[in-house]
Protein backbone atom coordinates (compact mmCIF):
# COMPACT_ATOMS: atom_id res chain seq x y z
CA UNK A 1 0.00 0.00 0.00
CA UNK A 2 1.55 3.26 -1.28
CA UNK A 3 0.88 6.20 0.95
CA UNK A 4 1.19 9.98 -0.54
CA UNK A 5 1.46 12.66 2.27
CA UNK A 6 1.41 16.04 1.69
CA UNK A 7 1.09 19.18 4.03
CA UNK A 8 0.83 22.73 3.73
CA UNK A 9 3.03 24.64 5.49
CA UNK A 10 0.62 25.40 8.91
CA UNK A 11 -0.40 21.82 8.38
CA UNK A 12 3.54 19.63 8.77
CA UNK A 13 3.31 19.55 12.42
CA UNK A 14 -0.02 18.30 12.34
CA UNK A 15 1.03 15.46 9.39
CA UNK A 16 4.07 14.49 11.72
CA UNK A 17 1.68 14.13 14.47
CA UNK A 18 -0.97 12.18 12.52
CA UNK A 19 1.84 10.09 11.47
CA UNK A 20 2.89 9.29 15.10
CA UNK A 21 -0.41 8.63 16.12
CA UNK A 22 -1.19 6.53 13.56
CA UNK A 23 2.47 4.24 13.37
CA UNK A 24 0.49 1.30 14.57
CA UNK A 25 -1.47 0.61 11.63
CA UNK A 26 1.05 2.07 9.08
CA UNK A 27 3.76 -0.39 10.45
CA UNK A 28 1.42 -3.20 10.42
CA UNK A 29 0.28 -2.69 6.57
CA UNK A 30 3.61 -2.20 5.37
CA UNK A 31 2.24 1.53 4.33
CA UNK A 32 5.02 3.35 1.91
CA UNK A 33 5.05 6.55 2.12
CA UNK A 34 5.80 9.32 -0.88
CA UNK A 35 5.77 12.80 0.12
CA UNK A 36 5.99 16.59 -1.22
CA UNK A 37 9.69 17.27 -0.53
CA UNK A 38 9.37 19.31 2.82
CA UNK A 39 6.92 17.14 4.28
CA UNK A 40 8.73 14.26 3.38
CA UNK A 41 11.78 15.94 5.04
CA UNK A 42 9.56 16.75 8.29
CA UNK A 43 8.36 13.13 8.41
CA UNK A 44 12.02 11.70 8.42
CA UNK A 45 13.10 13.95 10.94
CA UNK A 46 10.37 12.37 13.55
CA UNK A 47 11.87 8.63 12.46
CA UNK A 48 9.30 7.82 9.03
CA UNK A 49 10.70 6.23 5.81
CA UNK A 50 9.71 8.27 3.35
CA UNK A 51 10.49 8.83 -0.35
CA UNK A 52 10.54 12.41 -0.60
CA UNK A 53 9.48 14.42 -4.35
CA UNK A 54 10.56 17.79 -5.23
CA UNK A 55 8.63 20.12 -3.20
CA UNK A 56 4.87 21.14 -3.57
CA UNK A 57 5.76 24.70 -5.17
CA UNK A 58 7.73 23.27 -7.78
CA UNK A 59 6.55 20.15 -9.00
CA UNK A 60 6.01 17.85 -6.27
CA UNK A 61 2.31 18.13 -6.25
CA UNK A 62 2.31 17.80 -9.87
CA UNK A 63 4.75 14.47 -9.44
CA UNK A 64 2.30 12.96 -6.32
CA UNK A 65 -0.57 13.41 -9.68
CA UNK A 66 1.09 11.75 -12.54
CA UNK A 67 1.73 8.88 -9.87
CA UNK A 68 -2.17 8.84 -8.93
CA UNK A 69 -2.94 8.53 -12.99
CA UNK A 70 -0.22 5.91 -12.86
CA UNK A 71 -1.89 3.99 -10.15
CA UNK A 72 0.80 3.46 -8.54
CA UNK A 73 -0.31 5.79 -5.14
CA UNK A 74 -3.26 4.08 -2.89
CA UNK A 75 -4.50 6.30 -0.70
CA UNK A 76 -3.48 10.16 -0.48
CA UNK A 77 -3.56 12.29 2.91
CA UNK A 78 -3.16 15.80 2.16
CA UNK A 79 -3.95 18.60 4.74
CA UNK A 80 -4.42 21.70 3.06
CA UNK A 81 -4.98 25.34 4.43
CA UNK A 82 -7.69 26.18 3.37
CA UNK A 83 -7.27 30.11 4.65
CA UNK A 84 -4.17 30.60 3.03
CA UNK A 85 -3.08 31.60 -0.47
CA UNK A 86 -1.21 28.87 -2.55
CA UNK A 87 0.77 30.07 -5.97
CA UNK A 88 0.37 26.13 -7.04
CA UNK A 89 -2.86 26.43 -6.87
CA UNK A 90 -3.61 24.55 -10.34
CA UNK A 91 -1.32 21.46 -8.94
CA UNK A 92 -3.34 21.48 -5.86
CA UNK A 93 -6.80 21.31 -7.84
CA UNK A 94 -5.36 18.29 -10.58
CA UNK A 95 -4.19 16.00 -8.23
CA UNK A 96 -7.50 16.31 -6.38
CA UNK A 97 -8.97 16.35 -9.77
CA UNK A 98 -6.89 13.19 -10.47
CA UNK A 99 -8.04 11.27 -7.30
CA UNK A 100 -11.64 11.53 -8.30
CA UNK A 101 -10.77 10.76 -11.90
CA UNK A 102 -9.10 7.46 -10.92
CA UNK A 103 -10.83 7.03 -7.82
CA UNK A 104 -8.25 7.29 -5.48
CA UNK A 105 -9.37 7.77 -1.82
CA UNK A 106 -8.23 11.22 -0.62
CA UNK A 107 -8.34 12.55 2.69
CA UNK A 108 -7.92 16.76 3.03
CA UNK A 109 -7.62 16.89 7.42
CA UNK A 110 -7.00 14.74 10.12
CA UNK A 111 -10.67 13.45 10.47
CA UNK A 112 -11.23 11.66 6.94
CA UNK A 113 -7.68 10.59 7.14
CA UNK A 114 -8.00 8.73 10.19
CA UNK A 115 -11.73 6.88 8.87
CA UNK A 116 -9.58 6.05 5.65
CA UNK A 117 -6.61 4.61 7.89
CA UNK A 118 -9.20 2.78 10.32
CA UNK A 119 -10.67 1.43 6.89
CA UNK A 120 -7.15 -0.30 5.89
Amino acid sequence: MTIAIIAHDGKKAEMVQFLHQHKDILQSKKCNLIATGTTGQKAKEAGFEVEALLSGPIGGDAQIAALVAEKKVNLVIFFRDPLAKHPHEPDIFMLMRLCDVHNIPLATNPASAQLLLNGL
